[in-house]
C-alpha cells in the first residue's frame, strides 16, 4: 500500500503540527485607495452648493410670489398678532343660515382672546361645543382666525371653520361670521354680535 504524500511542515521540524493559514490571514480589511478621494469631495461639495441654491432660489420665488399674490387691503398673520382693542371674553348669539339663507338655528358662543397673542379660544355653550382659534389673516381693522374643533362629545358641531371678526358698530362689540360647512357637506354661515 502507498501513502498519500503529506506536505512538510513549515517550521522545519518533522512531527511537529502544520501551521495554520489562517493565523498567516489578516482579519483587518486592507488600507483604501486615496488616488480619487479629492476629486469625490470636490464633486460632493459642488452638488451641495448647487442643493442650497436651488432651496434659496425656490424660497426666494415662493416668498414672491406669496407678497404679490396677497391683495393690497390684507396683511399676513405672520407677526400680528391680537390687539388690546381685540382682547377679553366675547360672548353673543349667533343666527347661522345654510347657502340659500334659510335660518337653520341660533346658537351661542364665547371667544376668549388674549392681547399680544396668535391663538385663542372659542365655545359654543348651546351646543356644547369647544375648539381653539389660531390668527391666519389680518384684513384691515379685522381679524380672521382658523377654528379647530377641540371637544364636541355629542358630534353637534364642525370640526373646523373659519372666524372673521371686526370692531362692532357700537363701541365695545365685535361683529363676528363663522363660515363652515356641516358633516353633509351644507355651506354654514352664521353672524351674531360679540359683547
Amino acid at each position: 500500500m502507498s501513502e498519500a504524500p503529506t506536505r512538510p511542515s513549515e517550521g522545519g521540524a518533522e512531527g511537529a503540527p502544520p501551521a495554520s493559514p489562517v493565523r498567516q490571514m489578516s482579519l483587518w480589511a486592507p488600507p483604501r485607495s486615496t488616488r480619487h478621494t479629492a476629486a469625490r469631495r470636490r464633486r460632493g461639495r459642488v452638488v451641495a452648493i448647487a442643493a442650497a441654491a436651488v432651496v434659496l432660489l425656490g424660497g426666494a420665488g415662493a416668498a414672491a410670489y406669496w407678497g404679490l399674490a396677497s391683495g393690497p387691503d390684507e396683511e399676513e398673520a405672520s407677526g400680528a398678532s391680537v390687539p388690546d382693542s381685540f382682547a377679553g371674553s366675547w360672548r353673543g348669539e349667533m343666527s347661522q343660515q345654510d347657502a340659500s339663507g334659510a335660518h337653520v338655528t341660533d346658537w351661542g358662543a364665547e371667544v376668549r382672546l388674549e392681547s399680544g397673542e396668535e391663538r385663542g379660544s372659542s365655545e359654543w355653550y348651546t351646543l356644547n361645543c369647544r375648539g381653539s382659534l389660531t390668527l391666519s389673516e389680518r384684513t384691515g381693522e379685522g381679524f380672521v382666525f382658523d377654528y379647530v374643533e377641540t371637544y364636541d362629545p355629542d358630534d353637534r358641531c364642525v370640526d373646523s371653520s373659519v372666524l372673521h371678526l371686526s370692531p362692532g358698530a357700537a363701541e365695545g362689540t365685535l361683529e363676528a361670521r363663522w363660515e363652515a360647512v356641516s358633516h353633509d357637506g351644507t355651506e354654514m354661515v352664521s353672524t351674531g354680535t360679540l359683547r
